[in-house]
């Protein structure tokens, strides 16, 4: 008789995870946007299986670093963004989220690139695909709801599990993937070093953080709901690194064969039909659409709800605009200046793109500094605070994030 008990316990569970799923699903799937397609696809394109590796820290870091983010959230009630001005004060807060301001509205301009690139290989001209896209996000988050956008969002990241299809068909060489994961080779190149910052600035994005925090934030959730929130935290991560592994080998397996040079993820699909098929092309193109207007949603609602939050202004995509007119604002001028920066004849969109992304793995070490030390304090997490093994990942990711950003600079002076 206990049968039925333990079925309707399960169901129950089953139930209050799919009302909780979202924040880290969501989060680490918007990770996968056009930067981070195109570093994938650059990666794969220049070292083949070579980077792979770097995926494996990144994961175990990426999922530290947001059960960090969703414990503060469910703990204070507060947004990251709120946490550092109360704690390091205005002008330390004023400095860190100009910086981020500046690399969001890059990222953006990156996303829109991604919708540019990959309408173009449909035959659509970004004239016209552009500003229908900043159309559509603008509406979906100024008319629309937290439920409906997040429920959008959903599906947007199931439909990047598309680049697995579009690896597959370029037909892996698995045994050398497997010792490049096994044995990896570490290149100490101005170019490699880039990369792989790259590779963990757009897998572990700063903005990320603040993203998650208030995403937690928005849905209420307690400290009961825990564990169903480290359990979304987990499939999201998963999912992150899924997608980024595959984007690596769809072009590691047939562009770097070919010995073939890309710049942005426009050129790897496009790279991809005579090597791997139509279907591959269109798989890849469809992934970096998606991706991309994934991401330009949901990157300016995190940059402005951080910076809104840090100097105290309303915030929330559940609020109307007259109850929050500066993140509203705030929301529609990073849309209006990405746009505007990719239908300039000549921009320098690959420069924007990659460096965004390198941009972002150098800022990255400050926000998680912030985050150590908000986390290991008592006074703000009580009988939450760190335990050991988060401190050492935490703290670790920093000081390898500084040496590496550190060799970034000084090692041209050297070449």
């Amino acid at each position: 008789m206990a049968f039925p008990n333990i079925r309707r316990s399960w169901w129950k569970r089953f139930l209050i995870f799919l009302a909780i799923l979202g924040p880290g699903i969501i989060t680490g799937s918007v990770d996968n946007d056009a930067g981070g397609i195109t570093t994938y696809s650059v990666a794969g394109a220049l070292y083949g299986y070579k980077l792979i590796w770097t995926l494996i820290p990144a994961f175990i870091v990426l999922i530290v670093i947001q059960e960090m983010n969703a414990r503060m959230g469910i703990v204070t009630g507060k947004g990251l963004a709120d946490l550092i001005r109360e704690n390091a004060g205005v002008k330390v807060t004023f400095f860190i989220f100009v910086g981020l301001l500046i690399a969001d509205i890059g990222n953006t301009t990156t996303e829109f690139a991604g919708v540019a690139g990959s309408m173009e290989i449909f035959g659509i001209s970004k004239y016209l695909s552009v500003p229908l896209a900043a159309l559509m996000v603008w509406f979906l988050v100024v008319k629309g709801n937290y439920t409906i956008a997040e429920r959008i969002f959903l599906i947007f990241s199931v439909s990047l599990l598309v680049y697995i299809v579009s690896a597959l068909l370029g037909k892996p060489h698995w045994s050398e993937i497997g010792q490049s994961i096994i044995r990896p080779k570490v290149e100490m190149s101005t170019q490699s070093i880039a990369l792989v910052i790259g590779v963990i600035g757009t897998t572990i994005a700063p903005w990320m953080q603040f993203y998650m925090q208030s995403a937690v934030i928005e849905k209420g959730l307690k400290i009961k709901d825990y564990s169903y929130v480290l359990l979304d935290i987990v499939i999201g991560c998963i999912a992150t690194v899924v997608v980024a592994f595959f984007i690596i080998i769809a072009c590691a397996s047939t562009l770097h064969e070919k010995g073939i040079v890309i710049q942005e993820a426009k050129d790897a699909a496009m790279a991809l039909e005579p090597l791997a098929g139509k279907l591959a092309q269109s798989l890849f193109a469809f992934g970096l659409f998606i991706a991309s207007i994934f991401s330009a949603t949901i990157l300016p609602i995190a940059t402005a709800f951080y910076v809104c939050e840090a100097f105290g202004f309303e915030a929330g995509i559940d609020k109307k605009w007259k109850e929050a007119p500066e993140f509203y604002f705030l929301y529609t001028l990073i849309i209006v200046l990405a746009v505007i920066i990719i239908l300039m004849p000549n921009a320098p969109l690959i420069g924007i793109t990659i460096w965004s992304q390198i941009l972002n793995g150098m800022l990255l070490p400050v926000v998680l500094i912030c985050m150590m030390l908000l986390v290991n304090n008592k006074k703000i997490m009580g009988e939450h605070v760190n335990k050991r093994l988060g401190n050492v990942i935490g703290w670790g990711a920093v000081v390898v994030l500084i040496a590496l950003s550190l060799m970034l600079l000084v090692m041209p002076l050297f070449s």
